[in-house]
């Protein structure tokens, strides 16, 4: 989008008052959501309110100096992204300025009233037609191909908003985004690039049930809450619980074809670390940087407040780009919390009538309208994509009764939920199994079961069942203590402690256990119920129970995660316990 000049455009309204990013207007000439620029210094801001002659503005940067009586100038267009090949690799802040770019230009600190465009206008792309002269096209169908990184084939499509028509003229060649690739006999022409406006969804042809995992090779996710390609998940959670890291180890091993990770409102340091670790890691997909399929957008803590209000529409439309050409999009957004706080101040100080906690009327709304776009699709064009979002709240206290939290349980169908105690105990991923849960089970069954292992469902619902009763016991464990238990009882907790500690607890910066794939964790749960079944067995024979957890074998099962060669040792560690208790009988 680029910022219009005082001497091109007429002056079309003034400013009245400056509270904040909150700026109104008089005299301007404006629709919603219509994108102006504030100021001599021309800040980049979005109506948001109109009342008779005065037009409240939400504007994108820090506002100080600016003055009643400086000029408004509107564009007449809605907030909206610059779509083509050049998103991939890319950093961008909330309103997808390149900062990148950007910091070659003036350093690290970029002053105010600064525009560019989302990618890059002046670039050559080697683009390979996929149609031919006298082929009919219609809205969203690929013409093209261009090789973007070195793991994503960018695919052109003509824009949803045409109407399509014959190929009259296409050829192969080295284009920048802006030149004609294609043109129809309806006079229309298609380019490499394309606009959006982050508010609305890119249209599909239908929203269809998602029947396969999001694999993100932790087990605690993929083995008990498994979320689905095109799902919705929150992971709330209080401070230094681990939110961030299980965001990162998402963004670093699902199995997407594309990556939006969006840092809203987060500390910069962790943003930093992002920026920073990202660009040397390999995609352990392809062997290739993993930042050839990743973008990444960074508004923090301290960037403009009202910034962060559209940075999450900001990621969500470019996933549905990536989407529309039939790609698995993973979006993740650190913290929705964060932007429900932006919502907060804003509307506050729109002095609109506040809602539970101050949260604006329409918080849940909002939500609905961002997770909503999450999905499996059926494009327009034919093809095949899915846009998985998973979304990291961060309540106050850990308070997951707090409206965000609430309102994100009422959408989302997958809920991992992040505990203090367990993060104290040095448990990671500190997620409590007693607590979250996941509604995409059953439609993901079959593709465990036909991927993995026929039984894998019901040898997870054992897990299930074990974790169960022994929260249970424990409670009794605090009254009597363990040594009062059934040495039955005991032995379930035994067995327990082993799924707590040698299964669902991961080390994400082990080489080896930072990413297990689901066969491994399907065989490490037969391991530890290959121990429960010969260790009830050996009880029910006679064995004593201080016998039956003594065995050398046992504590080797913390050894699973980490062995390189799983495939061997797993089995092997199983006729080892095997043999060794039953020798007790």
């Amino acid at each position: 989008m680029s910022q219009a000049t005082e001497s091109d455009v007429a002056q079309d309204g003034v400013i009245e008052s400056v509270s904040g990013p909150v700026v109104t207007a008089a005299d301007l000439d404006a629709r919603m959501n219509d994108v102006v620029y504030v100021g001599h210094e021309g800040l980049m801001g979005e109506v948001i309110e109109i009342e008779g002659n005065i037009t409240t503005i939400q504007v994108y940067e820090e506002t100080s100096d600016v003055a009643p009586g400086e000029p408004v100038e509107n564009t007449g267009e809605p907030l909206a992204v610059d779509l083509g090949p050049g998103m991939l690799d890319a950093i961008y802040d909330g309103v997808q300025r390149p900062l990148d770019v950007l910091e070659e230009q003036m350093g690290a600190f970029l002053d105010r009233g600064v525009d560019a465009p989302g990618i890059d206008m002046e670039k050559k792309w080697e683009f390979t037609p996929v149609v031919s002269e006298g082929d009919h096209v219609s809205a969203g169908d690929i013409v093209g191909e261009v090789p973007e990184t070195e793991s994503i084939t960018h695919k052109v499509m003509v824009p949803p908003d045409y109407e399509g028509g014959e190929v009259v003229a296409v050829e192969a060649g080295q284009f920048t985004v802006k030149e004609t690739v294609v043109e129809l006999d309806s006079g229309e022409e298609v380019t490499m690039h394309q606009e959006w406006p982050v508010r609305k969804a890119r249209p599909a042809q239908d929203k269809q049930t998602p029947t396969k995992p999001l694999v993100s090779g932790q087990r605690i996710l993929d083995g008990l809450f498994p979320i689905a390609k095109g799902g919705t998940a929150a992971i709330p959670g209080p401070f230094g619980s681990g939110k961030t890291v299980t965001q990162h180890q998402l963004a670093k091993w699902a199995d997407a074809d594309i990556v939006v990770y969006v840092g809203c409102g987060e500390r910069g340091n962790e943003m930093t670390e992002v920026i920073e670790d990202f660009p040397e890691l390999e995609d352990p997909l392809t062997g290739k940087p993993l930042m050839s399929r990743t973008c990444l957008i960074a508004n923090t803590s301290n960037m403009p407040v009202a910034a962060r209000e559209s940075c999450v529409y900001t990621g969500i439309t470019i996933a549905e780009f990536f989407r529309d050409m039939g790609y698995d999009v993973a979006l993740m957004a650190d913290s929705t919390s964060r932007w429900a706080e932006a919502m907060r101040e804003i509307s506050s100080r729109l002095e609109e009538m506040p809602g539970e906690e101050g949260y604006p009327a329409y918080l849940s709304a909002r939500l609905s309208e961002f997770y909503e776009r999450a999905g499996l699709f059926q494009n327009i064009n034919g093809t095949e994509g899915s846009v998985s979002v998973i979304g990291a709240v961060s309540p106050p206290g850990g308070d997951f009764s707090e409206p965000v939290t609430q309102n994100t349980l009422r959408i989302v169908k997958t809920f991992w939920a992040l505990d203090a105690d367990l993060a104290e105990r040095r448990h990671f991923p500190a997620i409590n199994w007693n607590e979250s849960y996941s509604l995409y089970k059953e439609q993901l069954d079959p593709w465990y079961r036909e991927n993995v292992a026929e039984d894998f469902p019901e040898q997870r619902q054992w897990a299930v069942d074990i974790l169960d009763e022994e929260q249970e016991l424990q409670e009794i464990v605090q009254l009597v203590g363990k040594d009062a238990l059934p040495d039955d009882q005991q032995l379930t907790l035994e067995v327990a402690r082993y799924l707590r500690e040698a299964w669902l607890q991961q080390n994400a910066f082990h080489d080896v256990d930072t990413y297990c794939e689901p066969e491994k964790i399907y065989m490490m749960l037969g391991a530890i119920k290959t121990f429960h079944d010969e260790a009830f067995s050996a009880l029910e024979a006679g064995a004593p129970v201080d016998e039956i957890q003594s065995i050398e074998a046992a504590p080797q099962l913390n050894r699973m995660g980490t062995a390189e060669d799983y495939e061997a040792f797993i089995p092997n560690l199983e006729e080892n316990i095997t043999e060794q208790l039953r020798e007790l009988y």
